[in-house]
């Protein structure tokens, strides 16, 4: 019998695998999907466990790598170590199948969920591929690089281009939306548009972990931006 010969991976990927597979890590990890450092209570309560056990779990992650830990004073918050965790579990997610509705506040939170939230630190849902349409049809992108057309709607914005660019991430990479099935702008410049949406109050957090919510000024914000007029007093950034 021929001996069995062993091949060597790439890379050791079970040992996170094993981390996220665990349904308590993963809703931990998927509660900090929304770019937000969180208390370890609050991860208890949103994934249904007990303190103790939250912070069991949380001991794991951080062994793991998979989450990093922001003191402020005495107190300790838990955010993803970096936006390739976030990536790799927004592709978990657009692999794995959606969860069964139950209840009608379900139906609601994944309504809100589709519609607008962030992918860690970018803009996902409808309006995030919505975004992103608008930006390739004004002529702003050219794949992963942004025109002369682009350069001039976002700096009135105010997104600092050069510095996405110079980022340590991807520039400006499509990002497959799990609830939409297309695409959205991830990288260093889908962060640095959606941290001046923020930053605006055209977009704010919303009630639900991970969703967001346009501001009525925001409406009028972008379609000020994507009819060409000049952006007023009326949409400073804050």
């Amino acid at each position: 019998m021929a001996a069995v010969e062993h091949v060597a991976a790439d890379a050791d990927i079970a040992p996170v695998a094993a981390l996220i597979a665990d349904p308590t890590r993963a809703a931990i990890l998927t509660a900090l999907l929304g770019g937000q450092a969180l208390a370890a209570g609050e991860l208890a309560r949103m994934a249904g466990v007990s303190a103790a056990t939250a912070s069991a779990h949380l001991s794991r992650l951080l062994d793991g790598g998979l989450v990093a830990v922001v003191r402020q004073g005495r107190h300790r918050y838990y955010r993803l170590a970096g936006h390739e965790i976030a990536e790799v579990l927004e592709v978990l997610a657009r692999v794995g199948g959606r969860p069964a509705v139950r209840s009608l506040r379900q139906s609601r939170q994944a309504r809100m969920l589709e519609e607008a939230r962030t992918c860690y630190d970018h803009l996902a849902g409808r309006a995030g591929v919505g975004l992103f349409d608008r930006l390739r049809e004004a002529g702003c992108l050219a794949g992963e690089e942004v025109t002369p057309e682009g350069e001039r709607l976002l700096g009135g914005l105010g997104v600092d281009v050069e510095g996405a660019r110079r980022a340590r991430r991807r520039f400006a990479p499509e990002c497959l939306d799990w609830t939409e099935r297309r695409a959205h702008l991830g990288g260093a410049l889908g962060a640095a548009i959606t941290a001046v949406l923020f930053e605006r109050g055209w977009y704010v957090r919303g009630p639900v972990p991970r969703t967001v919510n346009v501001t009525e000024e925001g409406r009028e914000g972008l379609a000020a931006l994507f009819s060409g007029k000049e952006l007023t007093s009326h949409t400073p950034v804050t």
